[in-house]
């Protein structure tokens, strides 16, 4: 048993804001209360000045396994999750081979088991070999493990098909994610079309080919009643997309990535690689509309869309450099030190934008910090001020262009089954 004592506890599902004790045994928690009394078997953890919020999960990541592992791995995950202070992972389905049947879903979550860091729960693919044509087998991946299902990395274009893939979908209670690109409009760009890439002399992806794949996409999901989450949300006009078709009771979920909250493409300026994301760093005006939907309940969760890549994929010319940032050991760090130091959520929206918002995206019953419940936690220090080393990742990926930035508050612990699996950013083996 594991007695945590004096936690400042923040339950987004019951709205707890309070100091308490927190008494765990196996997997569960078996007892909440004030002053609760050791007990001869108890490991005491004293969280004095800490924060305890149900455990947070991550709807957008790139494990690069199978196919890539030179980049990225499942264990490798897992420890930077962990590391980063999630319990859980959504791995994106754009590998080599495309997780498109149940096989490849399954053995992600097996892998995921023998590691222990964090729940796997595979994004299958909506289409065979995400050609965008024919639909995947949507009911052998569930049955499997897999959540949620997406093309990622990019749009199905043809709409009949993706009509078809949110009515398949809803029969499973399986949302799409979807990637919003109009690919022949984005074209061959590499950062955002605006005053940024003409002085740089570099092609431009419009926010339009985001904005235009956004509003067919919710016009789907009110055409079929299926559920459309849209994936890494980078513009204004897409917000007020999704701000207007919930407000219509159509079912539009969406996500936002610290980079596109915290980034501009002026960052782009002196032509660091590691600035390249798709959808690309977008304009202040952006930023902070996106600030304002995280804050206001329009966007639904943060994701880190982690993105793994290798020295030589990114040390070129920034037009044949790969899209991506390494995000999983930063998104704590970046949304309280750029949202919550800075008065724009509250500490129990940052909860809910990383731990109850992730899981209602993906149809998974509500976890709060009450007896009975799964001892999966993520422990914060707000006060924590730390300089992000990429050399210190456990991931793979050392892209980061965050690397050498100072910030405050960082992840203290990541329970998981009841296990103290990481403290103090250092994997417990």
């Amino acid at each position: 048993m594991i007695l945590f004592k004096n936690a400042r506890v923040i339950d987004p599902v019951t709205q707890t804001d309070q100091i308490l004790d927190i008494r765990t045994e196996n997997h569960s928690i078996i007892e909440t209360g004030t002053d609760l009394e050791a007990q001869n078997s108890n490991t005491i953890v004293d969280l004095t000045g800490k924060i305890l919020t149900t455990g947070f999960i991550d709807l957008h990541v790139h494990l690069r396994e199978p196919g890539e592992e030179y980049k990225e791995d499942v264990e490798s995950g897992s420890k930077a999750a962990s590391s980063g202070g999630f319990t859980g992972l959504c791995p994106m389905p754009n590998t080599k081979p495309v997780c498109d049947n149940d096989t490849l879903a399954e053995m992600l979550v097996i892998k995921g088991q023998r590691v222990g860091l964090v729940d796997i729960y595979p994004v299958g693919a909506i289409t065979k070999n995400q050609e965008g044509k024919e639909l995947a087998e949507f009911g052998m991946m569930k049955r499997v493990g897999a959540r949620a299902l997406s093309d990622d990395g990019k749009d199905v274009t043809n709409t009949l098909v993706m009509r078809r893939a949110l009515d398949y979908a809803k029969a499973f209670h399986m949302p799409i994610f979807a990637h919003c690109e109009d690919k022949y409009l984005a074209g061959s760009g590499a950062m955002n079309e605006g005053y940024y890439s003409s002085k740089l002399g570099l092609s431009g992806i419009p926010r339009e080919a985001e904005n235009i794949m956004i509003g067919r996409n919710i016009m789907l999901a009110g055409l079929t009643n299926g559920h459309m989450h849209i994936s890494h949300l980078s513009t204004k006009n897409g917000l007020e997309l999704i701000r207007q078709a919930k407000k219509d009771g159509i079912k539009v979920s969406c996500e936002v990535a610290p980079h596109h909250f915290m980034l501009t493409d002026s960052c782009i300026e002196n032509y660091d690689t590691n600035y390249k994301v798709n959808p690309p760093l977008r304009t202040q005006e952006d930023v902070k509309a996106l600030i304002m939907g995280l804050a206001d309940g329009t966007v639904d969760a943060i994701a880190t869309d982690h993105a793994p890549h290798d020295t030589e994929d990114k040390d070129t010319d920034f037009s044949n450099a790969a899209f991506g940032i390494s995000g999983l050991e930063t998104v704590v760090a970046l949304t309280l030190d750029g949202l919550y130091h800075q008065g724009k959520i509250s500490m129990m929206r940052f909860a809910e934008l990383l731990s109850s918002g992730p899981r209602s995206v993906l149809g998974l019953a509500p976890q709060s910090i009450e007896p009975g419940q799964k001892a999966d936690f993520t422990i914060i220090d707000p006060e924590l001020i730390k300089v992000v080393d990429k050399n210190r990742f456990y991931s793979k990926g050392k892209n980061s262009p965050f690397h050498g930035m100072s910030l405050k508050g960082w992840p203290y612990m990541t329970v998981k089954d009841g296990k103290i699996v990481m403290k103090e950013g250092v994997i417990l083996e």
